[in-house]
């Protein structure tokens, strides 16, 4: 009997691990906290790169290695500022605390249950969670004092300290509450949503079961109205924030906003003081706020404007150890940097994050170039300095007084750096003997799985605006040789896939192309890393400058590598890149002939507020951009084969999208295929389904274009 050989095993195998491994996640250091002394790092990571369930780990600065501080099965933790005092959250929202310094067990909270986002004080006196949309605080274990309720809502849809699904998944705030530097006060947010539309989502595979209401906001339709209170600790007072210029009622304590401010995109409490960000409803304005926790009034610290939208900056504003603030800020030559004062990043540094602040210097994440992101220093009036690398890489981080974590991956795979200057307290405090800073460098393991099929990648700068590609080409092919071509982007906005690190997306472009394909990833106009006047070319219409570059692209690797046959080209995507995959065989079917479309937000006007109302504004005044955007009315146009993929229980982009484009397709009488998820959300990833899926689209692909593929 000939063995299977070593490629084709891979090719076999190579899906079920793929979602076993959840796109070879798990087993990945995530979710640090570096204690503000920096002598104690705090991160999550699961026992094995295809095990799901996640322990908490301590390392210690001068230690030899991490610990383990709990068995496998928590799903959060919250620290205080010394990661000395820890609670661990457990599935169905109970909690047990946890004194790092102390060996043993964390010990079960009692009487707490469905607690949703716990959150220890800074000083780790005490513990602040969620439970039916109230804030509650409890004294840290063995200190005296029962469960206080600080304040309850005053109706089903108030809810205190939990932001709402377009805060949460498009602007990106996943707080709801700060607490007080000194574990006094918290500032909280009000959310209430009774103006908000609901959806009812069902399972079709499951008809006993009732639907669920979801609270999602379309575009053009009423968002949720938020408010914010300054509350004391122990429950003896409530101030809602009220902007001076505008005081008016509506609900429990005078709105903190001015009418025309909708969202309330950051907030926080540093030395300085509360304070808040708050966007208009058509993202041209910011205004940040500082906060009087004695009154509740607010007062103007800055305020940006842009005649596109301001985009919004994870981990800024920021405030430094002097109070100087720092900002995003669009920059002359169109650069997404940083101001702080007067003084700016430098022109060409793309900043994509702002990690911490150490005094006055500012730790953020940043690129001179859109395939790699580096995390660099920079102090207000000097010059950015890189503290990643060296080599090519995506680069995240956490930072906490002298320590640095540096969670890199690059072309190789995953290295997880722990940089600290300081001293260990089992060499000071214990001995009595001064502290001395000592430089140390220690590597936290990551145990993700190494993928079976690994990439392969030729980088590439294509046509007349260098875009960014990635060319993937079957490992034993043979120059030549002509091969179909199968282009799989994203190209929206926010994401760029093309990038010199070693993805779960590249692997999978590898899998493709080792079945007999040219695959091609090129991010065009609007995703991120090339200044803002790159993503200002999708205002307006979110399809017809991300199909061009997808077609010059397509020709200008054909130019690079002639083995590309232009006579076979297919494409492939999920969420924007499904949307531009069926807008691509919808508008192009001379250069596009054939696409899976997968998760297509078909219709703009179905998804939500925040996201959609930045390209497109409201759809009752500019209802243009919505139609040049939308793919229904495009459905006659339909002559290539489409299969349509969609997870029915999809809270993102409703499965209506699919459906409708679907109907418009079968009204037009063009041919095309469903594929519906059953039980799938936005993102089919760890379960069965993702690799069922991988090998139905290679089949299909293969046979749309006719490739013989390997399965």
């Amino acid at each position: 009997m000939t063995p299977t050989p070593p490629l084709q095993a891979q090719l076999r195998d190579f899906p079920e691990q793929f979602a076993r491994s959840a796109r070879f996640s798990r087993g990945r250091p995530h979710a640090f906290t570096v204690s503000d002394d920096g002598r104690r790092v705090l991160f999550l990571r699961s026992v094995s790169g295809t095990d799901a369930t996640l322990r908490l780990w301590l390392y210690e600065t001068g230690a030899a290695a991490e610990r383990p501080l709990t068995e496998p099965g928590i799903t959060a933790y919250t620290a205080d500022a010394r990661a000395r005092h820890v609670v661990v959250s457990f599935p169905g929202g109970t909690l047990a605390a946890l004194d790092t310094r102390v060996p043993g067990a964390p010990r079960p909270l009692p009487g707490i249950r469905e607690a949703r986002a716990p959150r220890l004080a800074p000083d780790g006196e005490r513990l602040a969670f969620v439970r039916d949309g109230a804030p509650h605080v409890v004294r840290w274990p063995g200190r005296e004092g029962a469960v206080l309720c600080l304040i309850a809502p005053e109706g089903p849809d108030v809810a205190y300290g939990l932001p709402d699904v377009v805060t949460r998944g498009e602007i990106g705030r996943e707080e709801g509450y700060w607490w007080a530097p000194d574990g006094s006060a918290l500032l909280v947010a009000r959310t209430d949503e009774s103006a908000v539309a609901r959806r009812w989502l069902g399972d079709p595979a499951r008809p006993e079961r009732p639907p669920r209401v979801l609270r999602y906001p379309a575009a053009g339709t009423a968002n949720a109205v938020t408010s914010l209170h300054v509350v004391a600790a122990d429950g003896s007072g409530v101030r809602a924030v009220a902007l001076p210029e505008r005081a008016g009622a509506g609900h429990p304590g005078a709105p903190w906003q001015a009418a025309e401010f909708t969202y309330l995109t950051a907030a926080g409490w540093d030395a300085h003081g509360p304070w808040a960000s708050v966007q208009t409803r058509d993202q041209r304005s910011v205004r940040t706020l500082a906060i009087d926790p004695a009154d509740g009034s607010a007062c103007p610290l800055a305020e940006e404007h842009d005649p596109y939208w301001v985009a919004l900056l994870p981990g800024a504003p920021v405030r430094t150890g002097a109070g100087v603030l720092v900002l995003p800020r669009v920059l002359a030559d169109g650069t997404r940097g940083l101001a702080a004062g007067a003084a700016t990043t430098p022109e060409g540094l793309q900043v994509r994050e702002v990690l911490g602040v150490r005094g006055e210097e500012v730790v953020l994440r940043a690129g001179t170039d859109p395939t790699e992101v580096h995390v660099w220093s920079w102090t207000p009036g000097g010059a950015p300095v890189c503290l990643s690398g060296p080599g090519p890489g995506v680069y995240e981080g956490a930072v906490g007084g002298p320590t640095l974590v540096l969670d890199g991956l690059g072309p190789e795979g995953r290295t997880v750096r722990v940089t600290s200057e300081a001293d260990s307290e089992a060499d000071s405090e214990a001995a009595g003997a001064p502290r001395v800073a000592r430089p140390r460098t220690a590597v936290l393991p990551s145990l993700e799985e190494t993928p079976l099929v690994l990439p392969r990648p030729r980088h590439l700068r294509l046509g007349a605006r260098a875009l960014r590609g990635t060319l993937f080409l079957p490992s034993r092919h043979a120059p030549g040789t002509r091969l179909p071509v199968l282009l799989s982007p994203y190209g929206g906005y926010g994401l760029g896939l093309v990038v010199r690190a070693r993805t779960w997306w590249a692997a999978v472009a590898q899998w493709f192309a080792e079945h007999g394909f040219a695959v091609l990833i090129t991010d065009g106009r609007g995703t991120p890393g090339r200044g803002a006047p790159w993503e200002y070319a999708i205002h307006g219409d979110r399809l017809t400058a991300p199909l061009a570059d997808q077609v010059d692209a397509l020709r200008a690797a054909a130019e690079a590598c002639p083995d590309l046959d232009l006579g076979r080209v297919g494409i492939r995507g999920w969420s924007y890149g499904g949307y531009l995959a069926a807008g691509a065989v919808l508008r192009h079917p001379e250069t596009f002939h054939a696409a899976v479309a997968g998760a297509a937000p078909a219709d703009r006007a179905l998804y939500n507020t925040h996201w959609e109302e930045r390209f497109l504004g409201d759809p009752a005044v500019l209802p243009e951009g919505y139609r040049a955007s939308s793919l229904l009315d495009d459905a006659p146009r339909l002559r290539r084969p489409l299969l349509l993929v969609h997870g029915l229980a999809d809270e993102n982009v409703s499965a209506a999208h699919m459906l409708r484009l679907s109907a418009a397709l079968l009204a037009a009488g063009r041919p095309h295929e469903v594929l519906p998820l059953p039980g799938a959300g936005h993102g089919v990833v760890g379960t069965p389904v993702a690799a069922a899926l991988l090998r139905h689209e290679v089949r299909w692909l293969g046979r749309a274009l006719g490739v013989r593929t390997r399965e």
